[in-house]
């Protein structure tokens, strides 16, 4: 019984953790989407009404504005409000945009293509440099410019 109390315990303490460390950082920030579903909603409260619902887990969002533990945040296609910061996670994701982007072996255009990848596809970024960034595809990785990406800004270092 006692152990059941202690995972308990630490499966509330654990988004309650991740959402302070959020509240801590400088705005403009990169977060993603940690659950199912998520409500945009007009302002920082349940009581204000909700203007778009995400179900897309992983897309990537910035943050623009912190109050106590909301965000107002950015999406891809520009949409801003507010969404409670505990369906949030610090997991860094993009979403390639514009064009078919490639996936190189290497962080160098002249490097063999491993995958290619459409506009709207949304995956994990690993290490970033240089313009460009390590991005994983439900197992499928490569290199891709950070031109490509909505999630990096294309002068981020991220490690």
């Amino acid at each position: 019984m006692k152990r059941i109390a202690i995972v308990g315990l630490v499966a509330v303490l654990l988004p309650a953790a991740a959402a302070m460390a959020q509240s801590r950082k400088q705005v403009p920030y990169w977060v993603s989407i940690s659950a199912r579903e998520a409500l945009l909603r007009t302002g920082p409260g349940t009581h204000y009404p909700a203007s778009w619902k995400y179900v897309r887990p992983g897309l990537p969002l910035r943050v623009v504005q912190v109050h106590e533990d909301w965000r107002r945040v950015e999406d891809p296609e520009g949409e801003r409000g507010w969404i409670k910061a505990i369906l949030l996670s610090e997991q860094r994701t993009a979403i390639v945009v514009g064009e078919v982007g490639s996936l190189h072996a290497k962080p160098d255009s002249g490097a063999r293509i491993s995958w290619r990848v459409a506009p709207g596809v949304v995956g994990k970024i690993g290490h970033c440099g240089s313009g460009w960034c390590e991005f994983d595809v439900k197992g499928r990785s490569g290199y891709i410019e950070t031109r490509h990406l909505w999630g990096v800004a294309e002068d981020e270092a991220v490690d």
